[in-house]
């Protein structure tokens, strides 16, 4: 059975349910930042899905690349599987712009996380489920 890692569900915001993945807003200001995990138990790779979910993941990393461009017009769209820290199988989307406090370098490690308000929070989530459609 299907459960989010512990440290991704403390970093991060439920933005609902996609076909495959749920949808998470990383709790960093600094980045809008979405996470895609797909609900499927023991996977740490991409290649650990069928063929047909690996299909679905890409078509919902697109949708979410659309959201975070529409919404926040970013300057580039980093993304990426890493899984050094957390294995559980997730795709990051960051939006990035040169005037960023980790540009031109990746966001991980680099500086604190600086919390979204609360009120922010559920605007961004909520945003970001209409955009998506769910």
């Amino acid at each position: 059975m299907f459960k989010l890692d512990e440290r991704l569900a403390n970093d991060t915001c439920r933005v609902g349910l996609l076909p495959l993945c749920e949808v998470l807003l990383m709790n960093d200001s600094q980045f809008p930042w979405v996470i895609l995990v797909p609900r499927r138990e023991g996977m740490t790779e991409i290649l650990d899905l069928h063929q047909d979910e690996q299909a679905q993941l890409w078509e919902e990393s697109r949708q979410v690349s659309i959201a975070l461009r529409d919404l926040f017009q970013p300057d580039k769209l980093n993304i990426a599987a890493l899984g050094n820290v957390v294995s559980q199988l997730h795709l990051h989307h960051v939006a990035r712009y040169t005037t960023d406090v980790a540009w031109p370098a990746p966001v991980w490690g680099r500086q604190p996380a600086v919390p979204y308000t609360q009120d922010r929070m559920v605007t961004l989530c909520q945003q970001l489920a209409e955009k998506l459609g769910i």
